[in-house]
């Protein structure tokens, strides 16, 4: 399958941005991040009721709604100021790419590709003054079907805020964009922009050693089922009474794999920290606008300390609630926004700390369950599938599937990836929509 980038321009806000808007600075949150790019990637079936002529409306509409949204989310047209700590909003634009696809988006559906292979659906926009901090590229397949891949700059938000701009730029597509909740740009000013502050780094791969992504599917009875297993006798702060969430029971029984893999290729069984990102929006007891433009994450740290007792699923899972039971606390306890800002940036810090030691393995989940990403329709349906996109570092990222199964993507050095591959226990609970052989 091959896709051929047909053009390429740049998409304004349909109204010039207010002279006393020019500026906006990014938080100390903001900070806390590296200026990498996040993104997703939408797959739309062909519209049988749109045929020939009709497709180049179709990317009519989406530039235009795209013009529009930027009216709300005008910081996204700008440009990032390092140096000055904010964006530059000079309605510079959205880099917008148009691609062909000599394939058909069945092909995908069915399994045909690696997930490598679907980063050719996504713009790439490389950090720098001029860089766009939004790039989005709409490929048309020769089925008719429809890819909207987009990258934003973690430098200015997290998913919540990316999820909240794509289905904004939708709703303003198909109703209109009176229909479209405003963002508040309000972050700034409760978390004022520190001289010094930590930096999340990524997780070094080793030796130059190659990495690969494959996608490891448990389907929804199969998480009910291991809820069940892992159940354990405590409560969590959000109502769990002891029946660990679908995130909770999927990271568990991954890591655990992933200490399986360790021991294979030591020869011994290793201590390891799992790293967990923790929204903090709705944790927190601190009022927040609404619908809040910008970073607001922390994360936290689990630990294994090489005990082959401990190696059962509930036993797994009991850190990984506690480590989110713990984060939690902390953000609904926090007094101040400075307490909030403080546990967030100690929690990048201990991150940073613990991989730098090299002590013992660590490794990285995110989760983007729970975030509306199969709710962008633009007039033309919902999407069949979204996908995350290969990383460059080892990662562990999981999604929502359309069914209610969690979907894991995983980015691992290539022969670690062989390992955890033929794990008994992840052959026998999960499928892949993609190809998975390495």
């Amino acid at each position: 399958m091959r896709v051929e980038i047909v053009s390429r321009k740049f998409i304004t806000p349909s109204s010039s941005t207010p002279p006393h808007l020019r500026s906006c600075e990014i938080s100390a949150l903001d900070q806390l991040l590296p200026p990498v790019y996040v993104g997703l990637t939408y797959f739309y079936p062909a519209d049988e009721n749109i045929q020939g002529a009709k497709h180049s409306e179709r990317g009519k509409q989406l530039e235009e709604s795209l013009s529009k949204i930027l009216n709300l989310y005008y910081p996204v047209a700008g440009r990032y100021d390092e140096e000055k700590l904010l964006i530059d909003c000079n309605d510079k634009g959205v880099e917008y790419l148009e691609a062909e696809v000599s394939g058909r988006l069945s092909q995908i559906l069915n399994g045909e590709l690696q997930p490598e292979q679907l980063n050719q659906f996504l713009p790439y926009p490389v950090a720098s003054p001029t860089s766009p901090l939004v790039a989005v590229q709409v490929s048309t397949f020769e089925c008719g079907g429809l890819a909207v891949g987009l990258r934003v700059s973690h430098k200015i938000c997290d998913l919540a805020t990316l999820t909240s701009f794509v289905n904004g730029w939708a709703t303003t597509s198909r109703v209109g964009i009176a229909e479209v909740p405003r963002p508040s740009f309000a972050l700034p000013s409760l978390f004022p922009t520190r001289e010094t502050t930590q930096i999340l780094k990524a997780t070094p791969v080793k030796n130059g050693a190659r990495v690969v992504t494959r996608t490891f599917v448990f389907s929804r009875s199969a998480v009910a089922n291991l809820q069940v297993i892992a159940r354990t006798r405590d409560d969590d702060l959000e109502g769990g009474k002891g029946q660990p969430s679908r995130v909770q029971v999927v990271t568990a029984i991954v890591w655990r794999a992933l200490i399986k893999v360790a021991k294979l290729k030591h020869g011994y069984l290793r201590p390891s920290a799992l790293i967990h990102g923790v929204e903090m929006r709705k944790r927190s007891a601190l009022p927040l606008p609404p619908n809040c433009f910008g970073n607001m994450l922390m994360v936290t740290m689990a630990r294994f300390e090489a005990d082959e007792s401990k190696m059962g699923l509930p036993d797994l899972v009991i850190p990984v609630r506690q480590a989110i039971r713990d984060a939690v606390s902390d953000c609904r306890n926090a007094i101040s926004y400075d307490d909030l800002l403080l546990g967030a940036a100690g929690s990048f810090s201990e991150w940073n700390e613990e991989a730098s030691k090299g002590e013992i393995d660590v490794y990285t989940f995110t989760s983007w369950c729970g975030f509306p990403i199969y709710e962008v329709d633009f007039g033309w349906g919902k999407p069949a599938w979204v996908s995350s996109p290969h990383k460059p570092v080892p990662l562990v990222n999981l999604l929502d599937t359309i069914d209610g199964g969690v979907e894991v993507w995983m980015t691992a050095e290539e022969k670690n990836m062989i390992l955890f591959q033929q794990d008994p226990e992840i052959i026998s609970l999960t499928d892949s929509r993609l190809k998975n052989n390495v």
